[in-house]
């Protein structure tokens, strides 16, 4: 079996490669794009960093292609949906790089709050400016850490050793759990208001980017400091500019950006009171190696073994397996992504029949599933298949499981009731065959809908013309309707209507669809599409 290794990988990988029986190792760094069309033609694994971008005419050209290994945390350089078309698991490894990224953020905190790098660069200029850099002590200040995540923990561990008082806002975690970290649990607006230090470490989705905008920069406290190791484009840029020129900010320490590299002119880098690094969190011997050596061993495990390890399109699982349950599979996570959307806020409970066929299967798989598809949308793409139920708990979400092996309405069916801000609500799918999978009830309401692109969920009145004004909403806004799907309640005089539709909706659009006589509520709900569909 051929291996590619299209980017500079430590040589302790390599040498793991190099050693394993019947493994062809072809290691040729900083491919061209043409080059590596060509290059990934015969090969079974592929081994990348951030640096080599696996497009979906690379998955088409590359025939053989088994497995994927992204060595290092995320994928935001493969195209995950040209790889679930090829069937091609796709790898990474989320923690080899952990506790170098934390070591990054507090250097970044000592070097802000002590001037180190302009006093640095003046002392190479000739200039002797002891009290030019009058810097801070770290020891009594507020640190505020908004996600507690895997790096976010690290980073609050070592805040703490400092003898900071460290602030924590982190609305999917409970108090018990940041009190146990040793933090305290406070609202965003109170950590922006006391913090002298604030560190970003939360995922980019639509939801975060700008996460820190000119709003929220106005609210934190004059003179803070702010940290951003973590993913760029959390912070609106221009409105730092701003905070920095009015001193609302006294300074910022960047290792990332909305756009890399920044342009040598960016105004960011035009402050003395601004230090920046080139995106380095990841960036030391000990993590490269660990990296490297993690990626090796994974993809031997899968090509050697079948084993399927940190897999962020399908669940680890034994590849023979999960050939039969890739619809079930399929199902769970689209679920999750609705229920994600349909009901917005902190989930505090899951409970999950399996009634039927699929109840015969390994239900933890299956749930890690949904709840992937559940917290994807909140906490990023570091939700995996193997981390989703963890990331759950430490979220403070109860998880249940129930097997029903007789089938009532459907052969083989799942069943999620969610308790949420907004109490409880349901999703049932069932499966049809191979590859049929719909959509069969949302709450009490009766339905049958394909779970693919962009849908939208309407509560109303059941009365003459409120479907009628809803369709001419959409008509005036040119949006074509593809499915729609109707189920009432006669008893409360309410019914839901499930409608499918070709566009993204406009924000204005769900505001008068909101706003239209007889509608009670008006929810957008995207979704991957569906490739070879089974409509028979």
């Amino acid at each position: 079996m051929k291996i590619l290794v299209a980017d500079r990988l430590s040589q302790a990988g390599l040498d793991i490669f190099a050693a394993a029986d019947g493994i062809e190792l072809d290691y040729r760094p900083e491919l061209s794009e043409q080059e590596l069309l060509s290059a990934v033609a015969d090969v079974d694994a592929l081994v990348v960093r951030s640096g080599t971008r696996l497009t979906a005419e690379v998955f088409e050209r590359a025939s053989c292609l088994r497995v994927v290994g992204r060595a290092g945390i995320g994928a935001e350089n493969v195209d995950l949906d040209a790889a679930n078309r090829r069937g091609v698991v796709v790898m990474n490894t989320p923690f080899g790089s952990s506790i170098t990224s934390a070591e990054h953020t507090i250097a970044m905190l000592m070097a802000l709050a002590r001037h180190i790098p302009q006093a640095c660069a003046a002392l190479r200029r000739g200039e002797w400016q002891r009290d030019s850099y009058l810097g801070v002590e770290l020891s009594g200040k507020k640190f505020g850490v908004i996600g507690a995540g895997k790096i976010g923990r690290l980073v609050i561990e070592r805040a703490l050793a400092l003898k900071m008082q460290v602030l924590v806002c982190d609305p999917y975690l409970t108090t018990e759990a940041i009190q146990q970290l040793g933090g305290e649990q406070v609202e965003l607006l109170e950590l922006l208001q006391n913090s002298d230090f604030i560190s970003l470490h939360i995922p980019l989705n639509p939801e975060t980017r700008n996460f820190l905008d000119a709003e929220l920069l106005a609210q934190v406290k004059p003179g803070c400091r702010i940290i951003n190791c973590a993913q760029g484009g959390l912070i609106d840029e221009e409105a730092l500019v701003a905070a920095l020129q009015s001193g609302q900010v006294a300074g910022a320490a960047l290792d990332v950006f909305t756009k890399e590299p920044p342009a040598a002119d960016h105004p960011l880098l035009q402050f003395d009171q601004v230090i920046a690094t080139p995106h380095l969190r990841a960036a030391s011997a000990d993590a490269q190696i660990n990296i490297a050596v993690q990626i090796a061993r994974q993809v031997l495990d899968f090509l050697q073994r079948d084993l399927i390890t940190n897999a962020l399109n399908v669940p680890s699982v034994n590849a023979d397996l999960l050939k039969t349950l890739r619809p079930c599979f399929e199902l769970a996570e689209r679920m999750g992504l609705f229920m994600s959307q349909y009901r917005k806020g902190r989930f505090k409970q899951v409970a999950i029949v399996y009634s039927g066929t699929v109840a015969t299967y390994p239900l933890e798989l299956l749930t890690a599933v949904f709840l992937k598809g559940l917290l994807r949308p909140v906490l990023g793409e570091l939700v995996n298949d193997v981390n989703a139920v963890h990331l759950a708990r430490e979220h403070g979400i109860r998880v249940s499981e129930t097997r029903v092996h007789s089938a009532n309405e459907f052969s083989s069916s799942i069943q999620v009731q969610i308790e949420g801000d907004q109490g409880w609500h349901s999703l049932s799918g069932a499966l049809f065959g191979q590859n049929d999978y719909r959509l069969v009830r949302i709450d009490e309401y009766l339905l049958e809908a394909i779970p693919a692109g962009h849908m939208l969920v309407l509560r109303n009145e059941d009365r003459p013309g409120v479907i009628a004004r809803i369709c001419a909403v959409l008509a005036e806004a040119e949006v074509n309707i593809a499915t729609l799907n109707l189920s009432r309640q006669r008893i409360e005089r309410s019914a839901i209507s499930l409608i499918g539709v070709d566009s993204l909706l406009s924000p204005e659009v769900l505001q008068k669809l909101a706003a239209a006589e007889g509608v009670l509520f008006a929810c957008p709900v995207n979704l991957p599409p569906v490739s070879n569909w089974n409509t028979n």
